[in-house]
């Protein structure tokens, strides 16, 4: 791992993205990307966020009145499952909840505001696992001790079809997993 030392939040992060992304063989669409990088500059001060209880939110974001009031309600939804499932995972086990808990609500929400099959939101929820397997690789140790224990790396893969976990869970295993029901 190289030392990072951009000036900038914005040009730090992109170089962290970057790293992440090749780490886990991921290629991210670059609008994807820039939302991504401008989604953890937004954040990064911002550690209350990690108290909100998601499903409330989403509800309360579903009956806002207002297109615009429901649309930022729900994006905000969908930003912070994001950086749950990918920056803080052990959140879904202190909260007793799976890590697909927020997977499933963040996609949701980013459908749900989604106005047609090209626009950004639509490619957020159908690129939400790989986001997620990006950020995640942002908080790796190291690869040869990986953050997943084996149950977690194959529930997160079995349950989300996650491609980092699949690989965690084969450096464990130095074999195939075959998904369950």
């Amino acid at each position: 791992m190289e030392l990072l030392v951009n000036s900038t939040p914005i040009a730090l992060w992109h170089d962290i993205i970057h790293e992440a992304e090749h780490s886990c063989a991921i290629t991210l669409h670059e609008d994807v990307e820039s939302y991504l990088v401008f989604l953890l500059v937004r954040y990064t001060n911002k550690p209350e966020m990690t108290k909100h209880i998601m499903a409330y939110e989403f509800l309360t974001g579903l009956k806002r009145i207002g297109e615009m009031n429901k649309q930022q309600a729900l994006q905000d939804v969908g930003d912070k499952c994001l950086l749950f499932t990918g920056l803080f995972p052990k959140i879904a086990a202190k909260r007793l909840v799976k890590v697909s808990y927020f997977v499933n609500i963040g996609k949701s929400a980013y459908e749900t505001i989604s106005k047609k099959q090209d626009d950004l939101y639509y490619s957020l929820a159908h690129q939400f696992v790989p986001l997620m397997d990006v950020l995640q690789s942002v908080r790796r140790y190291s690869s040869v001790y990986p953050d997943l224990l084996p149950l977690e790396a194959y529930e997160l893969w079995n349950e989300t079809g996650s491609q980092r976990a699949l690989s965690v869970l084969r450096q464990y295993t130095k074999g195939s997993p075959i998904k369950g029901a």
